[in-house]
């Protein structure tokens, strides 16, 4: 399929897992990626593998994320799609009573004001050519609480609903949809980290996940790809559920 064919997207956290997942995915549908990291050697690699252009930022910079924008759109003339996707999972990011207020902000900053700073300055750009999808990640912790807490990641993905939802309603007339994509747990290099660290905890959630698996990060790719796509054109102010059909059980099977 080639639904994003000429289109130039910016993808947050392009290095590894969902992003860089993401990035193939947009290339072989045809779009002009730019690939965004704070990691320059895991950027690059994403940017030459799939014949994009690579950006260095931290997405907590307000300037680093006006200059990535820029850069998009100085090198393609224009921004069709934001996948602002970037996001840490850190050790000390635990149940509330264990979190640090220095974890707290440290989350915060990375997975709920890079949004808010991507949403701003892609924007402008999308109102200029009266069109543009955005997708940003939250997670089903969004929408569903957990007895293995990590407090400030649980918060930050509900920001980034709550947001989403919003922008989604506010910028519709002008033909910009925003969405925020839900994924259940991933097998990424993230969540590996998280649950060798704890292989009890994770076989504790894999438990809860319908379909007995963890999601591969080119399915939530797919996902991804299909709303930046046309043939998401009535879709806005959504929150996307990729999740093996977690939030929709009560019991699992056997």
């Amino acid at each position: 399929m080639q639904r994003l064919q000429d289109r130039v997207a910016v993808i947050t956290g392009a290095g590894s897992g969902i992003g860089l997942a993401t990035a193939r995915r947009f290339a072989e549908e045809g779009a002009r990626v730019v690939c965004v990291d704070v990691d320059e050697d895991a950027g690059k690699k994403a940017a030459e593998e799939v014949g994009g252009i690579f950006v260095q930022a931290d997405v907590t910079s307000d300037d680093d994320v006006a200059r990535m924008y820029r850069t998009a759109f100085e090198t393609y003339g224009g921004v069709d799609i934001a996948f602002n996707n970037a996001g840490i999972s850190p050790p000390d990011d635990d149940s509330i009573l264990e979190t640090g207020i220095d974890a707290w902000r440290r989350v915060q900053e990375v997975n709920l004001t890079s949004v808010y700073l991507c949403c701003k300055h892609v924007i402008p750009y999308m109102q200029r050519q009266g069109k543009g999808s955005i997708i940003n990640t939250a997670s089903f912790v969004a929408v569903m609480g957990s007895a293995t807490s990590q407090i400030s990641y649980t918060a930050s993905k509900g920001g980034v609903l709550a947001m989403s939802r919003e922008l989604g309603v506010q910028f519709a007339r002008e033909g910009i949809r925003v969405n925020a994509l839900c994924p259940g747990p991933v097998n990424t290099p993230l969540l590996q980290e998280l649950f060798a660290k704890d292989p009890e905890r994770a076989q504790r959630r894999l438990v809860h996940i319908p379909v007995g698996r963890f999601a591969e990060a080119t399915e939530i790719a797919a996902a991804v790809a299909f709303l930046a796509s046309d043939d998401a054109s009535f879709i806005t102010g959504s929150e996307f559920l990729v999740d093996g059909g977690i939030s929709g059980a009560y019991v699992t099977p056997f």
